[in-house]
């Protein structure tokens, strides 16, 4: 079978590995790729974004499977054309995937299928949403409606900051249209955590639990960012917590999906806040996580098309997914002012040196190759995976192959890991 990856992140680096172990994988494509994804697929000379001609490419080259990484594109309706036209992908469709593309969305519907989260108010006009913020108080957290890059949520301990986070939204439109509404929920306290599950429109199974770390910089202190680093499995999602998740929030999404008609057939993941064994929904998301799939699916044994295909064909089942019971942790490298401005056609070196250690993984995100040479091109730029015995190993494991990678103005976070091992 020929398998189709659509993407260019470190995320979909790891699928690519990860369905390039399959024997019944023939020819793999990937676009728009990146270096390293580029030595596991062949290019697909179609843009991404061209869904139609992405269908075509997939018949002409008898694709059995398309599997989309990002949200952008199951937001605008990727899947809705792949079904159209007989074909397996594995996503929800535009209706499914507003449960990430609009904040506001899924907020609504937990609150009309029970599920466990921060009380909420919406607004659309900034006067009455800054008015509600010097009554309400902080802390609060402000979260632009639409997608942002993992970069719209706000968290605001003070008045000010609230009202800084509503003006950069709403009249200043740092993240365009996705501010034209916003969502400003009280701010949960508690230990963060991200479960991903698959399902098929008829069961739900959760993978193993990661957890993800959005700020920039270390103790998660500065902004946020689309995610510096994760490790799986995560201590905090004891086997307790784990039956909660499945009760309280897999199920009720998934029965909730089915009374408002929509057939979803893909990932949902789950981000947690849990204190104390109690559980809140943060968000949704429609995909795999990013970084967390490159902390989760090393440590996945089954294989991932048979589980993609079960997904799409209504055939999903528990039993079909195996753990390796060693723990990952993923530490991503970024460019020197991520989430800001930085540069990029930056010379990387030590990429192979990482790679030649025992049990590591290097996923590219951000690269590409000029003149021969391999050269950053985005703000992530690699996640470096190492897996271990325990969560202190495999940290110990991720840091030596990142000390031996090296590009002007690498960043990247020195505690990714530590709360587990705390």
């Amino acid at each position: 079978m020929n398998v189709l990856i659509i993407g260019g992140g470190g995320r979909e680096h790891a699928i690519a590995w990860k369905v390039r172990q399959s024997v019944k994988v023939g020819s793999l494509f990937c676009t728009p790729g990146n270096a390293g994804i580029m030595r596991l697929c062949e290019p697909v000379p179609v843009k991404a974004d061209d869904f139609k001609g992405l269908v075509q490419f997939a018949k002409r080259n008898d694709v059995g499977l398309t599997i989309i990484g990002p949200e952008a594109p199951l937001c605008a309706g990727i899947v809705n054309e792949f079904r159209n036209a007989g074909m397996q992908a594995l996503g929800p469709d535009s209706r499914g995937a507003q449960l990430e593309g609009s904040k506001v969305f899924a907020k609504q519907f937990m609150k009309r299928h029970g599920i466990p989260t921060a009380p909420f108010e919406t607004f659309t006009d900034p006067a009455t949403a800054l008015e509600y913020v010097k009554k309400k108080g902080a802390p609060l957290v402000v979260k632009a409606d639409g997608l942002a890059a993992g970069k719209g949520v706000t968290v605001c301990r003070t008045v000010a900051e609230a009202e800084q986070a509503l003006r950069d939204a709403m009249e200043k439109k740092v993240f365009g249209d996705a501010g034209r509404e916003v969502v400003i929920e009280e701010m949960l306290e508690g230990e963060e955590a991200s479960v991903l599950a698959l399902t098929d429109g008829k069961v739900i199974v959760p993978l193993e639990p990661a957890q993800d770390h959005k700020a920039v910089f270390d103790q998660d202190q500065g902004p946020n960012t689309g995610g510096m680093g994760a490790y799986s499995p995560a201590p905090v999602v004891t086997d307790t917590v784990m039956r909660e998740v499945e009760a309280k929030v897999l199920k009720p999404t998934l029965e909730g999906l089915k009374k408002e008609g929509m057939d979803y057939r893909g990932v949902i993941y789950a981000g947690l806040m849990i204190k104390e064994g109690r559980i809140s929904v943060l968000e949704y998301n429609v995909r795999f996580g990013d970084p967390e799939t490159q902390a989760v699916l090393p440590r996945l044994k089954s294989d991932l098309v048979d589980v993609c295909l079960a997904v799409t064909n209504g055939r999903l089942e528990k039993s079909m997914l195996s753990w390796d019971k060693r723990a990952a942790v993923c530490v991503v490298m970024a460019s020197g002012g991520y989430p800001g401005p930085y540069h990029t056609h930056l010379p990387i070196n030590g990429v192979e040196k990482a790679e030649a250690m025992r049990s590591i993984l290097v996923f590219h995100a951000g690269t590409e190759m000029s003149h021969g040479q391999l050269v950053t091109s985005g703000g992530r730029v690699l996640g470096v995976t190492a897996l271990g015995k325990d969560i202190a190993t495999a940290i110990e494991n991720a840091y030596k192959a990142v000390e031996a990678v090296h590009f002007p103005g690498a960043h990247f976070r020195w505690d990714i890991g530590a709360k587990a091992v705390e």
